[in-house]
């Protein structure tokens, strides 16, 4: 019987959630929904000394906004709880002493300050296989003293024992064959002083604990993979071992190493998800989505960092990316960030998607700019006209703010070192026209008659009516501004930008 599909997301509740991760959700999101499997998200939490408040619901927060909802999560729930390791403190205790009886695991007694003499004595220490008989651990002790320090219950971590002269050996469903050397590998700890485990216990047992049956995260858990698959055979587990795949990093637009915060914070875009704001410090990171990213983009841009599926195809919704996702597509190689790309997947995004349902996402950025006596016709109308033109969703506050609120501030010098009195005594004359409502074609068309009967061109005079609407150079075509105004607002418009150019 073919295993079930279950793949997890399991982040730190550490703080801000990169687009890495994110794209690692993804990912595992993509692959479970196209195998009829389940997602889960479970929260690593074991390292008690870097947990923030708030980080947990702020990283379920995010998956939620971009779509990648989890089947089983500490929030929903499921059969295979708890979903949070710290939850799970006790059972880790158990394995590790199973590991230590069948020779495969040591107590370790070093306290901090010996650890670090031994740094400073041998460069590049390590502990493993050359100094872990000089170490204080109960390989290097007798029986009798290791009973002794247990028995005062001094404080000791569990390390495991890395073997000598063996290659550990997996298939990779990105990289292929991937082999290391154990005599390359150190001793690392599996169970801290304060009981919890680390990551490398933790996440061999609660994978087995909850039939995960693909492993896929980043490619810098490559170095770990010896340790967790020595950990299933020794655990008696190999037969449950799940499949693995390690992604590309996600690389500066340079190429030249990860992207991280700093990189973002230095070349001014965001590399977080939502907005996060450190509860130690106070200090705010800006996300993709108050930037004013369409969850919708945010996660095509993530799918093509790294992977395409074969064809010129750029642009997919995420039922398409389930549909046509597969594993040997994702690149061996590092991905580019290239922050122009991102916002042009967002700005055909917010092209593509329907006005009824950016309405709600304008209203939040216009704010109280909406009245509420504008009508959801209105509103439709605005979006309609000016969606195409916006990058962001931020974009909408300059594109469209006029139709609700007359401009406060005017492009002055876009007008006034060519303003005649012949101009201003057109403009009075056009405003005269339009009393009643008129179509923009209408508009237009009197524009350009009455432009010629007080000869002048009408491309002399269009860009001060585009300025006394709008009050700049942008926006949509200019009859089409006045002609959702109504002739009411466009007559006071142009009156009153006619006094101030004729000042």
């Amino acid at each position: 019987m073919e295993k079930k599909v279950r793949v997890r997301f399991a982040p730190s509740p550490t703080g801000g959630l990169h687009l890495g991760g994110v794209r690692t959700a993804l990912f595992n999101y993509l692959f479970a929904k196209q195998n009829k499997g389940s997602f889960i998200l479970r929260i690593e939490d074991t390292d008690q000394t870097r947990f923030v408040e708030g980080a947990e619901e702020y990283i379920a927060d995010c998956l939620d906004w971009s779509g990648l909802v989890p089947d089983e999560s500490p929030q929903k729930g499921g059969n295979y709880g708890p979903y949070r390791q710290s939850e799970r403190k006790a059972s880790y205790r158990v394995f590790a002493e199973q590991l230590i009886r069948e020779g495969h695991a040591y107590y370790a007694f070093d306290t901090p300050e010996e650890l670090e003499i031994k740094r400073k004595e041998v460069p590049n220490f390590t502990y493993g296989q050359a100094t872990r008989e000089s170490m204080r651990n109960s390989l290097s002790l007798t029986s009798g003293e290791v009973e002794e320090l247990l028995s005062r219950n001094v404080p000791h971590v569990v390390r495991i024992k890395m073997p000598e002269n063996e290659s550990v050996s997996f298939h990779d469903m990105i990289r292929g064959h991937v082999s290391f050397d154990t005599n390359l590998v150190d001793d690392k700890v599996l169970l801290k002083a304060d009981g919890m485990p680390t990551y490398h216990l933790a996440v061999v047992a609660d994978d087995k604990a909850m039939e995960i049956s693909h492993v896929f995260r980043g490619e810098e858990w490559l170095p770990s993979a010896p340790i967790h698959i020595l950990l299933w055979k020794y655990l008696g587990w190999a037969d449950a071992m799940p499949q693995w795949a390690h992604f590309p990093l996600i690389l500066k637009p340079d190429g030249n190493g990860k992207l991280s915060k700093r990189d973002g914070d230095r070349l001014g875009f965001p590399v977080y998800a939502k907005n996060w704001t450190d509860p130690r410090t106070g200090a705010e990171t800006r996300g993709f989505k108050e930037l004013g990213f369409l969850p919708e983009a945010f996660v095509n841009l993530l799918a093509m960092l790294g992977w395409n599926d074969g064809s010129e195809q750029e642009l997919f919704s995420l039922s398409e990316l389930i549909a046509k996702f597969s594993i040997d597509r994702i690149s061996k190689a590092g991905a580019k960030f290239d922050f122009e790309k991102a916002k042009w997947f967002n700005q055909e995004w917010i092209k593509k998607s329907e006005a009824e349902v950016l309405m709600p996402l304008v209203r939040s950025v216009l704010g109280e700019q909406v009245t509420d006596v504008i009508t959801d016709k209105y509103f439709l109308n605005v979006v309609r006209l000016v969606k195409d033109r916006c990058t962001l969703l931020s974009d909408f506050k300059l594109q469209a703010g006029y139709f609700f609120k007359a401009p406060e501030v005017f492009d002055v010098d876009a007008v006034k070192p060519k303003w005649t009195e012949i101009k201003a005594n057109f403009f009075f004359a056009f405003a005269d026209t339009i009393t009643d409502e008129r179509s923009a074609s209408d508009l237009e068309e009197r524009f350009k008659l009455l432009s010629a009967e007080h000869g002048l061109k009408a491309g002399e005079v269009m860009l001060p009516f585009r300025v006394m609407l709008v009050g700049g150079k942008f926006g949509p075509g200019v009859f089409d501004i006045a002609a959702m105004l109504g002739a009411q607002e466009t007559i006071q418009r142009i009156r009153s930008a006619v006094n101030m150019f004729s000042e």
